[in-house]
This record gives structure tokens, C-alpha cells and sequence, in this order.
């Protein structure tokens, strides 16, 4: 029996996963006996139950979890109090807990919503980037501190800390990903002057010999930051640390002007984690009309990674794909000035529709 851990958390999280529960159960037809999906508690909602924002029954669930699929957490709502308090604490705490360390963000436009990309259509209409993100090192996770000098000025500190280990087992999935797609690795750094950078991208040289069908290229971050809006088809597949990886994959993201459409895998030794990249959206919250399309693909990437059901995963995104290009519906997040746009229940009806 494989056991589903859902956590809708806060805002349009609980539609959206919802919605992506549906597509599962259809897609997965006479093997849904397979599956055991569970509900359980994190963020905000979380924290106006139990006082938490990752409850205990929660970790217990997680630690027993062959897949998870998340909603969303946070809103004003928490934005109040000590910052282990907070909803954020519970994602990170969750990716501890899990161990996930590689975070992917498969990137692709969509030509008929370019129109509301930031870029110009012919410089976006090509876009297909698969980002990969060291998820738990870093300067997130390094020795911090604040406290005042002699003087009484202010000072605060983070540090930047990998291991070799750390950086060649993201590296490694940098490379398995490529090897999947176009065979073109880019590694992102900043080696001029971090000497962090600097053992990343000796790393990286020391893990070619290992995957001779891959090109690597190593490209500085803010170099690589320009190239994302102005050369962005010329990427494959993207990895880097943290922090870079953060600030990138969020660029990235708002190229194909469709950030509800994103989903994203995070993955480690243990049971992946699934969550669209967009946040809980609490202002509309309740009102049927969030995008749910996000969270779809992010089931379908639940069901290559953690289940190796490609086919089932194809089927999803295949339907998505044909709801926005064929029939061309949309969401309100998607539909442009005056445009027409479906409830969330009406586009997940419809990509059940096409389950081909």
C-alpha cells in the first residue's frame, strides 16, 4: 500500500489540493486500491489547532509516508510572533524531517498564454528549463548570529556552508535529470568569490567523468540571472545552492507569464515532497477560483518520482496541456482583461475530461 500524506494548509490550499486528489483517483482508476491518502495539519491552520505549525502527528505521518503532496502555508494572518512560531517553520522543519536536499522546477511555456509573459513571445516562446536547488545547506541552514560591536552598532552574520557530500549528492541529480532530457548541465555559481563556489565547482568537474553524455557548463549567478531573460531557451537543466537557487527558480518562474501552472518535487533518500510554487493566496481563499493547475502537475511529478508511473504522470500533464492549449480555458490568474475564466472545480473537471 502506498501511503499519500496530503496537507492542504492554508488559504487556496485546501481547493487545490482537493483538486489534485481528483486527477489522482482518475487517472489512477483500478490501481487507486493501491493508494492510502491521508490529511493532516501544518502552517497556519496548524498553528490555530495545536499551537504548532508542524504538529506531532503530522512528523509521525510524514516519517511514514512513501509520497507527500502540499498545498500552501502562511498568510498576514501569522505574520506575527517569534519566527519558530511562524508557518514557514513548518516547511522547513518538514524538509528536515524528510531529508530532502534537491528541490526541481520544471519550467515550460505555453504558447498560447505568452501574451503574458514579461518577455517579448519570441525570446519566451522556447522556454524549457528544469531547475534543481540544494535545499537544505547553505547560508539558510549555516551558523548565524547577531549582536552589537564595542561601539554598540548592530551586527548580524550568516554563514555559507556546504560539504562535498552535500553539494555531489544535488549535483548527482543535476546530472541524472539532464541525462533524461537534453543531456546539458549548467551549473550555477559564484566561484570568482566565494571560496563555497569554489569547492561546488570542483565538485561538479570531479563528477563529469561520471556522465560522459553530458555537456556541463559553468556559468556565474548573476551572469546566469541576465541569461534567464534574455537567452532563457538556451538552458537544460540548472543546478546550484540555495540561496541561488532560490532567488533563480522564482526568476524563472514568471517568464512564461503562467506561475500557476508551476509545480515543483522535492526529493531526497525518503519519501518526495509536491507543491505548487505559488503561495496560499488567502484573498481568495474560499472563493472557487484559484488555479489548481499547479498542484495537478505537481501530483503527475508525484507519480514519476516517487511511484515510477510515467505513463499515469504523462496522461496528467497531456491533459493539462490540452485544456490550455486546445480549449484554451482559464483560470482568473491566467485569463487577461475582460477574458472569460472557469471556477476551480470547472478546470479540473475538464482535465479529468481529457485523461486520455
Amino acid at each position: 500500500m502506498h501511503k499519500i500524506v496530503l496537507l492542504p494548509g492554508d488559504g487556496i490550499g485546501p481547493d487545490i489540493v482537493a483538486s489534485a486528489v481528483r486527477v489522482l483517483r482518475a487517472v489512477l482508476k483500478e490501481k487507486e486500491s493501491q493508494f492510502m491518502f491521508s490529511h493532516h495539519l501544518i502552517g497556519g491552520t496548524a498553528i490555530d489547532q495545536t499551537g504548532l505549525p508542524l504538529p506531532d502527528e503530522t512528523k509521525d505521518a510524514l516519517l511514514a509516508a512513501d509520497a507527500v503532496l502540499l498545498g500552501a502555508v502562511g498568510g498576514p494572518k501569522w505574520d506575527v510572533g517569534p519566527g519558530h512560531l511562524r508557518p514557514e517553520a513548518g516547511l522547513l522543519g518538514m524538509r528536515k524531517l524528510l531529508g530532502v536536499y534537491a528541490n526541481l522546477r520544471p519550467v515550460k511555456a505555453y504558447s498560447k498564454l505568452l501574451g503574458a509573459s514579461p518577455l517579448r513571445q519570441e525570446v519566451a516562446k522556447d522556454v524549457d528549463v528544469m531547475i534543481i536547488r540544494e535545499l537544505t545547506g547553505g547560508i539558510y541552514f549555516g551558523e548565524r548570529e547577531r549582536s552589537a560591536l564595542a561601539s554598540g552598532e548592530k551586527y548580524a552574520k550568516d554563514t555559507m556552508y556546504y560539504t562535498e557530500s552535500e553539494i555531489r549528492r544535488v549535483v548527482k541529480k543535476g546530472f541524472e535529470a539532464a541525462q533524461l532530457r537534453r543531456k546539458q548541465l549548467t551549473s550555477v555559481d559564484k566561484a570568482n568569490v566565494l571560496d563555497s563556489s569554489r569547492l561546488w565547482r570542483e565538485v561538479v568537474e570531479s563528477m563529469k567523468g561520471d556522465f560522459p553524455d553530458v555537456t556541463v557548463n559553468h556559468v556565474l549567478v548573476d551572469s546566469c540571472a541576465m541569461h534567464l531573460v534574455t537567452r532563457p531557451h538556451t538552458f537544460d537543466v540548472i543546478v546550484t545552492e540555495n540561496l541561488f537557487g532560490d532567488i533563480l527558480s522564482d526568476e524563472a518562474a514568471v517568464l512564461t507569464g503562467s506561475i500557476g501552472l508551476l509545480p515543483s518535487a522535492s526529493l531526497g533518500e525518503g519519501a518526495g515532497l509536491y507543491e505548487p510554487i505559488h503561495g496560499s493566496a488567502p484573498d481568495i481563499a474560499g472563493l472557487g477560483i484559484a488555479n489548481p493547475l499547479g498542484t495537478i502537475l505537481s501530483a503527475a511529478l508525484m507519480l514519476r518520482y516517487s511511484f515510477g508511473m510515467d505513463e499515469e504522470a504523462a496522461r496528467i500533464e497531456q491533459a493539462v496541456e490540452y485544456v490550455v492549449q486546445e480549449e484554451g480555458l482559464r483560470t482568473k490568474d491566467l485569463a487577461g482583461k475582460d477574458e472569460p475564466f472557469v471556477t476551480t472545480t470547472q478546470m479540473t473537471d475538464a482535465v479529468i475530461a481529457h485523461l486520455i
